[in-house]
């Protein structure tokens, strides 16, 4: 039998500050053979995500994953089809959403996180690592347990061009909210009303910034604010929290590429005179629930009261520098990278 090649993309230098392409690099290896209880998977896709970014720095383990290791390959979520097995609950054929590397083909033993899926044939593979996956399911879940929309409320979105963010936007939209949403520059502020359909976007880089665009915009105050960014974004929003507002924390991106401490937010009796509420949550608290979240979603989906908003780049080669990408805005909501030819 014939050496099988595998490639991967290693983490070459910990990041800082903005990740670069010099971070990385794809280099080919040997795939070893099958041990007792392992099985092999042929990775169609690979989800990029900004919260692994925290992940890079040294030492950055937090208990909840492990700091990633330089000359290793880069952890992350992948979408992935079993080509052989010697696991009983594994069978050639099944396709896999799991915890895994940038990598081609990936051997496992099930022992971290799996989720085996019956992929609905009208939507693409890919979706089950976005809008239908961790990315949409976090959306989901913080808008109905934290932020707890109701119609006619006003939603902002911090970088709601974003993966997680577009997609909070429809879900607030769907729920019967006005929705305003703030990105990075005039062009994705004119995509997220006229291709989301949101209510109003803020360009927090245009003059006045996000101080400047919630009062335009959010002249009444803000009911539910989904926040990914923390840092000054989040301090502003809660000077203009409405009383009983809720406050998702879905993410810090603003903290993500420094190792330094910041500030920490300065509006926060504005918290306790609005008796407001300030939750963090992680998708993975929901684990048990995302059978019937997806199904909901899959509905929305096709019926296009929700919108795949997806880029998709194209071999693994540039898995290192479409992530860069991503930390320089150049994406608009989903960013994949699929490894083959087709679909799957």
């Amino acid at each position: 039998m014939s050496e099988r090649i595998n490639r991967q993309v290693l983490l070459r230098a910990h990041p800082v500050g903005a990740p670069r392409d010099t971070d990385f690099e794809c280099v080919e290896t040997s795939l070893p053979a099958l041990g007792d209880g392992e099985f092999l998977l042929r990775n169609l896709y690979l989800s990029l995500d900004a919260g692994f970014r925290q992940w890079m720095n040294e030492g950055a383990g937090d208990g909840y994953l492990p700091a990633m290791e330089l000359d290793e390959p880069v952890m992350g979520l992948v979408l992935g089809r079993v080509e052989e097995s010697n696991h009983p609950l594994y069978a050639v054929g099944d396709l896999l959403m799991c915890r895994s590397r940038w990598e081609e083909f990936s051997i496992a033993d099930g022992s971290d996180y799996m989720s085996k899926l019956a992929p609905d044939p009208e939507i693409s593979p890919s979706c089950y690592l976005g809008i239908l996956g961790p990315t949409g399911l976090t959306a989901y879940f913080g808008l109905r347990d934290v932020g707890r929309v109701q119609p006619g409320e006003t939603v902002l979105i911090s970088t709601a061009a974003g993966a997680v963010g577009s997609t909070a936007a429809q879900i607030a939209k769907i729920r019967g909210a006005r929705v305003v949403g703030m990105t990075s520059t005039d062009e994705k502020c004119k995509w997220l009303t006229d291709f989301l359909g949101l209510d109003a976007a803020i360009n927090y880089r245009a003059a006045g910034g996000v101080e400047a665009g919630i009062a335009q915009h959010c002249p009444q105050g803000v009911d539910v604010y989904f926040d990914n960014v923390g840092g000054e974004t989040l301090d502003t929003v809660l000077a203009h929290l409405n009383e009983r507002a809720r406050v998702a924390l879905s993410g810090a991106v603003s903290t993500y590429n420094t190792s330094e401490p910041v500030p920490g937010p300065f509006n926060m009796f504005k918290v306790i005179t609005q008796r407001a509420i300030l939750q963090g949550f992680m998708v993975t608290d929901y684990v048990e629930e995302y059978p019937a979240a997806i199904e909901e979603m899959t509905g929305w989906l096709k019926s296009g009261q929700l919108k795949n908003a997806e880029e998709v780049a194209i071999g693994i080669e540039n898995t290192g520098p479409a992530f860069c990408r991503m930390f320089a805005g150049g994406n608009r909501g989903k960013l994949v990278v699929r490894l083959t030819e087709n679909e799957g």
